[in-house]
């Protein structure tokens, strides 16, 4: 006789907070209680810190660049490396104010056909005149100058960012000049210098040959204005964080664990408007988090479901609330039906989605948004233990919804499904989902753009629209009710696959069927949530994709207003 899973009611201790237990299970764990919302079993504090010398401590500093704006000579820049984009048709004052600094170096190398100003090209060079404060001159090629737009700022900034720390650059200095007088291109060369000059030494023993950036500066054309200087604070917020989620979904398996995840959210996320609660396994049980617990029963490692909560200084609880929840799976086997060993050390990176709400919660506490937010990032293993869920086996959701696993590769969708309904219980009104979840959405738009599936249109074009101006690529796909067909079980009330075709669509149907009819977007981050190789303005890696799409949503006036939120946001 098989053994009952977790949800089934003959076997309590697998069933501990299911729909058929007698009430919520009480929490042993130091530190708990029941938190705000009625959530029993919410742990309040910090998880213990893996020993040091086995997890190194995080070296991005999670506070953002510091950026000066000004107008000017440039010569009057203490930058150890001074950097302007070249355009294909260029001829503009700062490039005779920098040949004449470089005694004819840039005229000549324009002339001899070294320097044409095709994207991404490098022409470094020194400085001759004594009267300067900055030695070294770095030109990037930016292309047409009518096809400048802050989509290729943040490329061509990326470059030179990455090209700086390469050249042992602390402190680097942007000439925009008019084309950075935009507030969009003055955030995008900020975002690009701090992305570009990313690094992730934690587990080097060596001692690094570069040090992180420790200032920018952006020469304009003319005196920035207080938008133009919120702008470059944003921009250089958002990188921040944004860093800091690469190198949560750059972290090892071994040591970034469900319980290390908490803690690493306790402390970026917690804030003076942001508070953070974690779910213990009880607290798991006691919500009735079937998908959750079904998942995580297969490895040695206790899940663990994390609460970010955003409060605007300003409010009385009305009006929208936007519920962010991403997928927290800190390494995944594929479980019983595990995957092939070609490419499994990728599948540390199957928590970046849950790692970009974690960044974009940091972001949201520090930019202040007019609504209320929550995060929520399930957090497991997938694991071929013992214990582990098998092909065949039913699990009952937060909702009580019954799901036959036909396939425990497809572990995404499960842990998604439980927090969607968890942020629904929490008020949410607006749902948006980030996860690294099928390669069928690899496979059909490639490395290029993140998959987008989600009703109604409205709600999804704003997503895409505010994705669009965040500089992230998001691609729609259709949400037609004949998908959900594919999901039908003859056992439970839906299947987690429905079949090699549409893949990627029918993974987010299934997860529709847990937002009860609210407004929801799910990002679909597989193809785009890393790099497998460099990029001229960007290393391999992490790419910490959603953070700047998900922190700018509560500021989109047409949705909140459409909620009967405020005025302006």
């Amino acid at each position: 006789m098989a053994r009952p899973g977790c949800n089934d009611p003959r076997r309590t201790r697998w069933n501990r907070g299911c729909r058929a237990a007698n009430g919520p299970a009480r929490s042993a764990a130091r530190g708990e209680g029941r938190g705000r919302e009625g959530l029993p079993g919410v742990l309040g504090s910090a998880v213990p810190a893996p020993d040091a010398r086995y997890n190194p401590p995080m070296n991005t500093a999670p506070e953002p660049l510091p950026v000066d704006c000004r107008a000017g000579a440039l010569g009057l820049s203490r930058a150890d490396l001074l950097c302007a984009p070249f355009f294909e048709d260029d001829d503009n004052d700062d490039l005779r104010e920098l040949d004449a600094a470089t005694a004819g170096a840039i005229g000549r190398a324009r002339a001899s056909g070294e320097l044409t100003g095709k994207s991404h090209e490098l022409y470094l060079t020194d400085v001759v005149d004594a009267g300067w404060g900055t030695r070294r001159v770095l030109l990037v090629g930016a292309g047409p100058r009518d096809a400048w737009t802050a989509d290729r700022a943040r490329e061509v900034a990326g470059t030179a960012g990455l090209a700086a720390r390469g050249r042992k650059a602390r402190r680097v200095a942007f000439a925009c000049g008019r084309a950075g007088e935009a507030p969009a291109v003055a955030q995008a060369v900020v975002e690009g210098l701090v992305l570009g000059a990313f690094r992730d030494l934690r587990f080097k023993t060596e001692e690094p040959d570069s040090l992180p950036l420790a200032g920018a500066e952006l020469v304009l054309g003319r005196e920035p204005d207080a938008g133009v200087e919120a702008a470059a604070r944003r921009g250089a917020l958002l990188a921040a964080c944004t860093n800091v989620a690469r190198e949560l979904s750059n972290e090892p398996a071994n040591l970034f664990t469900p319980r290390v995840f908490a803690d690493r959210a306790l402390e970026l996320a917690s804030g003076p408007r942001t508070s953070v609660e974690v779910l213990t396994e009880e607290a798991i049980a006691s919500q009735g988090m079937g998908l959750v617990r079904g998942v995580g029963q297969g490895s040695a490692e206790p899940p663990r479901v994390i609460v970010m909560r955003y409060e605007p200084e300003e409010g009385d609880g009305a009006g929208p609330v936007l519920g962010l929840v991403g997928k927290g799976v800190t390494f995944d086997t594929g479980g019983i039906s595990i995957k092939p060993s070609e490419g499994m050390g990728l599948m540390k990176h199957d928590m970046s989605g849950g790692a970009a709400v974690v960044g974009a919660m940091r972001a949201i506490g520090q930019l202040a948004p007019p609504v209320r937010v929550i995060g929520i990032v399930p957090a497991v293993e997938n694991m071929p233990g013992g214990r582990a869920i098998r092909p065949g086996d039913v699990l009952t959701a937060a909702d009580g919804k019954r799901v036959e696993v036909l396939n425990t590769d497809a572990e995404g969708r499960l842990i998604l499904a439980d927090a969607l309904v968890l942020a629904r219980q929490l008020g949410a009104t607006h749902l948006v989902d980030i996860a690294t979840l099928t390669g069928a959405c690899v496979v059909a738009l490639g490395h290029h753009a993140s998959g987008l599936v989600g009703t109604p249109a409205a709600w999804v074009e704003s997503v895409r629209a505010t994705a669009a101006g965040a500089g992230e690529r998001l691609w729609p796909l259709p949400a037609w009710d004949e998908y959900a067909e594919q999901l039908k079980s003859e056992t439970a009330d839906l299947a987690n696959i429905g079949g090699r075709d549409a893949g990627a669509i029918t993974a987010g149907m299934f997860l529709k069927a847990f937002t009860g009819d609210l407004p929801w977007a799910h990002l679909d981050i597989a193809g785009t949530a890393w790099r497998e190789d460099s990029k001229p303005y960007f290393v391999k890696g992490a790419t910490g994709v959603g953070v700047r799409t998900l922190a700018a949503l509560p500021f989109e006036a047409d949705w909140v207003e459409a909620s009967g939120g405020p005025d302006r946001v």
